[in-house]
C-alpha cells in the first residue's frame, strides 16, 4: 500500500501567500536557510551540489553554456537536471535559475538580439496629427515597443527552461565614457522611467489591487526580472566602471532613483545592487540605502541580489577580508548572494556570523522569505520543471520582425546633406549602377550586436550566432540590376577606378562590456577614420557609426553627406537598410548628448556648460518614400 503524501500548507497553491511562506519557513534549519541565499555558477552546479548545500539558485554568466551552440533542449536538460537536485531535498524548495537577458536572449545561439539600451531609448513612436493642426507628424516615447521586446524576450528565456532574467538595466548613463554607457536608456531620468515598461513585458501586467511592493510574474509564459544596479552605477567620477558615484540628495532622488520608483510599481521581482560606490559608501554594504530607502521607505518586498563576486569587492583587494564582506553585506540587506564559484566559503562564514549571534536570524529570516515570496509568486513550487513546449519561440521570426522594427525606430540622423543647397541624401535611390559598401562594420554580425552577445564581452565576425549584417541587408534591398561592391577599407585608387553612384561607410566601436569599455577618449576606432577620408573625400557618402554611445565625430563630419548613429542594432540589420532606402523613415531623437570633445565631460542636457555637438532629443526626420 502506497502512504499518502503529508498535506504542507507550503504545496498548497490554494493556500494565501503568507501562510506558504510561514509553513516552510517554520520547518527550515538554519542550514537550508542559509543555502536559500546562495546563487552559484552554472559550471559547478550539479545536483548533488545543489542537493547537498541546499541551493537556491543557480545562473549562467556571460558565456556560460550547456555547449557550444546549445539548442533549447540542452538548455532545458541542464536547468532540470540541476532543479532535480533541489526537488529532492528535504523540504524540495526548488531552485530559481537565472541568466543575463540584457538585449534579449543574448547567451543563447540562435536567439532574437534586440538593439541595445542606448538604442532603445532613442525610439519613438510617429502618430498622425489631428487634422485642424499645421504639422504632419507628432512623435512621442515608444515605451509599448520597449514592453513588446520584454514580452519576446520572456518568450525566448523561457523556450530554454529559464524563469528569470537579470534585467533591466536602469542606470543613467551621465557619462559616455562608462564601458557599461549603452546598457543605459538615456543620461535623461524621464525616458529612463519610462523604458521600465520593460518590466511588464518581462513579468506581466500587475493585477488590478494588487500591494505596493510586492513582485509579480504572472505564468509560465513570462520570467522574474531584475532592476539593476542599484544606484547611482551610471554616475560614477569619469565614468569609471564600478566607481564612487559623488551626488547630493536631490542629485540621488532627482536622476538616479526615480526609474526604481517605477519598477517598484510595475512589480519587480528583484533588484541588483551596484558595484560602484555612493558618496564613499560601496552599495554592497549600504544599509541605508538597501534597507532604509528600499526596504522600509519604498517597501520594496521582493529580494535584492548582489552583482557578480560583488561581496568580495566591498574590500580592496577583493576578497581581502571576505568574513568582514559576507557581514557587511548581509547586514546591510543583501539577500541573495552571487557567489558564485566559492559557496563553501560562504555558506560557512555566514553561518559562523549567525552561531555568533552577529548577524541576527531574523536577518537571515527576512532574506529568505523574500526568496521565497519570490519563488512562490512566480509558480516554481508548482512547476518546477521545464518542458520543450516553447522550445520553437527561440529566435521566432516574430520576435526577429519586432527587433528589426526596433533598429528602424533606433536609428538617428545627425545630418542629411552637405547644405540646404545641395539637399538631402537619404533616403538613398535602390536603382544604381553601382555602389559601395565599405567600413569594418558593415559585415560584421558580431561588431553591430556588440558585448553581452554569446560571449560576456562579445565577438567579432559573422559565425557567432543567426542573423542578418548590413552588408547583406543592402544587398537584399537594392534593385536586382544595382552592383554593390564591398571593400571594407579601399585606398583612393580603388575608389577612382570604378564609377560609383554612392557609398555606404560603416563604422564603429568594437564589442566590450563592463571596465573593458571604459574610455577616456572616445575616438574612432581605426581604421574608421581613414576609411571616412579615404570614401567620403571622393564620393557621395553615408556614414553609419555603430557603437555603443557617442564618439568624437566633429573632425570627419564635414566630409560626410550624411550620418546616422545605428547604436549596437543586434542580429536584425535589415532594420537599418530599411530605413537608409526610404521604406520607413527616421524618427530617432538623441536620448544622450552628443558632445564635441572629451574635454566636455560629463556633458548632459540641463548643464550650464551645455555646448554639445548634436543637443539631446536632436534627429531629422525623413518621409517614407515608394520605390519601384
Amino acid at each position: 500500500m502506497v502512504q499518502a503524501t503529508e498535506y504542507a500548507v507550503y504545496k498548497d497553491p490554494k493556500r494565501p501567500l503568507g501562510a506558504r511562506i510561514r509553513d516552510l519557513m517554520k520547518r527550515m534549519t538554519i542550514e537550508e536557510k542559509i543555502g536559500q541565499m546562495v546563487q552559484i555558477e552554472r559550471a559547478n552546479a550539479t545536483a548533488e551540489v545543489v542537493n547537498k548545500f541546499y541551493i537556491g539558485s543557480v545562473l549562467s554568466g556571460g558565456g556560460s553554456v550547456p555547449a557550444p551552440q546549445a539548442t533549447p533542449r540542452q538548455w532545458i536538460d541542464t536547468v532540470n537536471k540541476i532543479q532535480e537536485g533541489a526537488l529532492s531535498t528535504r523540504l524540495g524548495i526548488p531552485m530559481i535559475y537565472g541568466i543575463d537577458a540584457v538585449h534579449g536572449h543574448n547567451n543563447v545561439y540562435n536567439a532574437t538580439i534586440f538593439p541595445h539600451n542606448v538604442g532603445l531609448g532613442v525610439t519613438r513612436q510617429v502618430l498622425e496629427a489631428h487634422q485642424m493642426l499645421i504639422l504632419p507628424l507628432i512623435i512621442f516615447m515608444d515605451p509599448q515597443l520597449i514592453k513588446k521586446i520584454g514580452t519576446a524576450t520572456a518568450r525566448e528565456v523561457r523556450a530554454t527552461g529559464i524563469p528569470y532574467a537579470f534585467a533591466p538595466c536602469i542606470a543613467v548613463c551621465r557619462d559616455p565614457r562608462w564601458g557599461r554607457c549603452y546598457e543605459s536608456y538615456s543620461e535623461d531620468p524621464k525616458i529612463v522611467r519610462a523604458m521600465t515598461k520593460i518590466i511588464s513585458g518581462l513579468q506581466g501586467d500587475l493585477p488590478d489591487k494588487s500591494w505596493l511592493g510586492r513582485p509579480y510574474v504572472g505564468g509560465k509564459h513570462k520570467v522574474a526580472a531584475c532592476a539593476k544596479h542599484y544606484v547611482g552605477d551610471g554616475g560614477t567620477v569619469k565614468g569609471i566602471n564600478e566607481n564612487n558615484t559623488i551626488v547630493s540628495q536631490h542629485e540621488l532622488l532627482s536622476i538616479h532613483m526615480p526609474a526604481y520608483y517605477n519598477s517598484i510599481i510595475r512589480g519587480v521581482s528583484t533588484i541588483m545592487a551596484s558595484y560602484s560606490s555612493l558618496n564613499g559608501v560601496k552599495m554592497h554594504a549600504n544599509q541605508e540605502l538597501l534597507t532604509g530607502f528600499l526596504k522600509n521607505r519604498l517597501n520594496f518586498r521582493g529580494f535584492i541580489i548582489s552583482d557578480w563576486q560583488g561581496i568580495d569587492r566591498i574590500t580592496s583587494p577583493p576578497h581581502a577580508n571576505y568574513t568582514y564582506s559576507i557581514q557587511a553585506s548581509i547586514l546591510a540587506g543583501i539577500d541573495m548572494v552571487m557567489v558564485p564559484y566559492d559557496y563553501p566559503e560562504f555558506i560557512d562564514g555566514l553561518t559562523n556570523l549567525v552561531n555568533k549571534n552577529v548577524i541576527p536570524v531574523s536577518r537571515i529570516d527576512d532574506a529568505v522569505k523574500r526568496i521565497l515570496r519570490v519563488k512562490f509568486t512566480m509558480g516554481l513550487f508548482e512547476n518546477p520543471l521545464a518542458d520543450d513546449s516553447q522550445a520553437d519561440l527561440l529566435g521566432a521570426q516574430e520576435h526577429r520582425e519586432l527587433a528589426r522594427e526596433a533598429v528602424r525606430k533606433s536609428l538617428v540622423l545627425l545630418k542629411n546633406g552637405k547644405s540646404a543647397y545641395a539637399g538631402p541624401v537619404l533616403p538613398l535611390p535602390r536603382k544604381s549602377q553601382r555602389i559601395l559598401v565599405a567600413g569594418t562594420h558593415a559585415d560584421n554580425l558580431g561588431y553591430q550586436c556588440g558585448g553581452w552577445t554569446i560571449e560576456w564581452q562579445g565577438l567579432g565576425g559573422n559565425n557567432l550566432t543567426s542573423g542578418t549584417t548590413i552588408l547583406k541587408a543592402i544587398k537584399d534591398t537594392v534593385d536586382s540590376s544595382t552592383q554593390v561592391v564591398f571593400n571594407e577599407n579601399p585606398d583612393p585608387a580603388f575608389i577612382n577606378s570604378d564609377d560609383f553612384a554612392y557609398a555606404i561607410v560603416v563604422v564603429g566601436e568594437q564589442p566590450y562590456a563592463e571596465t573593458n569599455g571604459d574610455n577616456l577618449n572616445l575616438t574612432l576606432p581605426a581604421p574608421g577614420p581613414d576609411t571616412i577620408k579615404n570614401v567620403c573625400g571622393h564620393i557621395k557618402c553615408v556614414v553609419v557609426v555603430v557603437s555603443g554611445r557617442p564618439l568624437v565625430i566633429e573632425p570627419y563630419l564635414e566630409s560626410m553627406d550624411a550620418l546616422v548613429a545605428a547604436w549596437l542594432p543586434g542580429t536584425e540589420g535589415q532594420g537599418v537598410a530599411d530605413v537608409l532606402f526610404g521604406d520607413y523613415g527616421f524618427t530617432g531623437k538623441l536620448a544622450r548628448t552628443w558632445f564635441k570633445r572629451v574635454d566636455q565631460l560629463p556633458m548632459n542636457v540641463g548643464d550650464a556648460h551645455y555646448d554639445p555637438l548634436f543637443p539631446f532629443e536632436f534627429g531629422l526626420t525623413t518621409q517614407p518614400i515608394k520605390q519601384t
